[in-house]
């Protein structure tokens, strides 16, 4: 896999983590569609790729914790599974502001790499049964592809099974 660099300030705080961490990694760009229904769907779909590849990530509350999962598209967060994990006992989606806020991302664009606030990360165990994942890089149209034990170096995330 090709490392890519940024070029005439195009890098996101995901794509200038991963090149500060010398993890090889590829961007793959694409014309976002607004009226997408499933911003990772799209992504999938765009890019022609298995949508157990691509991976979403979400930021829930846990406990009155902001606390990120990172899960396939092709499935959902599974809030009982995501507190369990961290050792919590309730989970619910986090508000949007607060998601937006504490990553530095908009939804449709929020990476678990480069985030402003790096919160605590689960990345799905279902990710490691891939040679590499993709994640957004940042910005909705933008996907980094890198291995899934990078992804979860680089996140100091923990693996476990979040996804339904």
């Amino acid at each position: 896999m090709a490392k890519k660099t940024r070029k005439g300030g195009q890098g996101t705080p995901a794509t200038v983590a991963l090149e500060a961490a010398a993890v090889p990694f590829t961007v793959h760009a694409y014309d976002h569609d607004p009226a997408a229904a499933s911003y990772g769907g799209e992504a999938a779909e765009v890019l022609g790729i298995a949508p157990e590849r691509v991976f979403k990530t979400l930021v829930a509350d846990v406990d009155g914790t902001l606390t990120v999962g990172v899960v396939p598209v092709a499935g959902q967060l599974d809030l009982k599974a995501l507190a369990a994990a961290v050792g919590g006992k309730r989970a619910a989606m986090a508000d949007p502001a607060a998601a937006e806020r504490s990553s530095g991302y908009v939804l449709g664009g929020i990476s678990p790499l480069g985030q402003r606030r790096p919160l605590r990360t689960v990345v799905d165990v279902s990710a490691l049964g891939h040679p590499t994942v993709y994640v957004s890089a940042g910005r909705r149209g933008l996907e980094v592809e890198l291995a899934p034990t990078d992804l979860v170096a680089l996140t100091r995330a923990d693996t476990a099974p979040i996804a339904r």
